[in-house]
């Protein structure tokens, strides 16, 4: 008599997210037992290949991770706090972001050694690539020390630390996804986006000027969120060899910040059919941080080598899908509140 190998059971957190939202979809296409916990309702594409549950919680509340994670062969960490327009503006002192960035983490290594499984759960954590701080590369590549330069990256090192401490211990097998700057193609409501692009398409569309804070000479890697869902796609595939460490995920590609809001200035015009909006320089804002004035591009050949992931998204082709959804749900959403 023969016996069905049970399917892996791979539990989102943070699932109800911009991002969280991309490995959702991402994972709802493939024969696994998937638990998508969030704290507001989770879009669960029709037709999923997966065993879909949706787990509505707040995991800040004692006992609330150790039930999201019951039973789990793969835990994807993708909680952070959001205050204000961004997920990294986290002043210091702010016990809410720490309990969230930081404790979160420690809750699961609790929950994963009070299991003490004969197979430790894998863990996919979401990093930053900006926890590197100032980098000597013109790509980061790993070699550079660590050394954070705000409250948000300081808090992520210091969850990837305590992930990587408890794999050697063998409680779980943890690795972390230090991800570039990320923004959308329009694949899921756009009001999850909170990250640059979205935010200086929206103020292209509403004709105000994109403003930076610097000469626009700044570089970022700009990563689709639907590149970044497959990277975690890939990484619950290849946990056992990427266990213990960091990897980088981006593009490898340097846009300036100048470029980039030109680009979205243009595009805004191409669509609305009116003139492009400026591109000016500002004074940097009460809330800026240091990294706001620092390039950061990786190089993520190591990771493409193990998992065989690579960025396939087109940036200028993706920025115009994005500009379509933000100005159709803004028109949707203008028609409601009149």
């Amino acid at each position: 008599m023969t016996h069905a190998v049970a399917r892996p059971l791979v539990v989102v957190l943070g699932a109800s997210g911009l991002l969280g939202t991309a490995v959702t979809r991402q994972l709802a296409a493939r024969p696994v037992r998937l638990r998508a916990v969030g704290r507001r309702p989770t879009v669960i594409p029709p037709g999923s290949q997966a065993d879909v549950e949706v787990h509505r919680a707040d995991l800040t509340v004692p006992g609330a991770l150790a039930d999201a994670v019951a039973g789990a062969d793969v835990v994807i960490h993708l909680v952070a706090h959001i205050a204000g327009p961004a997920t990294w503006r986290v002043s210091e002192g702010d016990r809410i972001a720490e309990r969230v960035n930081l404790g979160l983490v420690h809750d699961l290594i609790d929950v994963c050694r009070a299991q003490r499984r004969a197979k430790p759960p894998v863990v996919i954590f979401a990093g930053s690539m900006s926890q590197v701080g100032r980098s000597t590369s013109a790509r980061i590549d790993g070699t550079d020390p660590d050394e954070p330069l705000t409250v948000y990256d300081r808090q992520k090192l210091a969850a990837e630390q305590a992930l990587e401490a408890a794999t050697a211990e063998g409680v779980l097998r943890a690795t972390t996804l230090r991800l570039a700057t990320l923004y959308t193609q329009g694949s899921d409501s756009t009001a999850l986006d909170r990250g640059v692009v979205s935010a200086m398409i929206r103020r292209a569309l509403a004709g105000q000027p994109l403003t930076m804070w610097h000469d626009g000479t700044v570089k970022r890697d700009l990563l689709c969120v639907d590149d970044a869902a497959r990277a975690f796609a890939a990484a619950a595939e290849h946990g056992e060899t990427l266990a213990g460490k960091h990897w980088l995920v981006g593009t490898g590609v340097a846009t300036t910040v100048g470029d980039l809001f030109r680009a979205i200035a243009r595009t805004v015009s191409d669509h609305n059919g009116q003139t492009a909006v400026p591109v000016v320089c500002v004074e940097p804002a009460d809330h800026s941080s240091p990294t706001d004035l620092l390039d950061f591009v990786l190089d993520p050949a190591a990771f493409q080598q193990a998992t065989g992931w690579s960025p396939t998204v087109t940036f200028g082709e993706a920025l115009e899908r994005s500009v379509a959804a933000v100005a159709t749900e803004s028109a949707e959403q203008a028609v409601v509140s009149r």
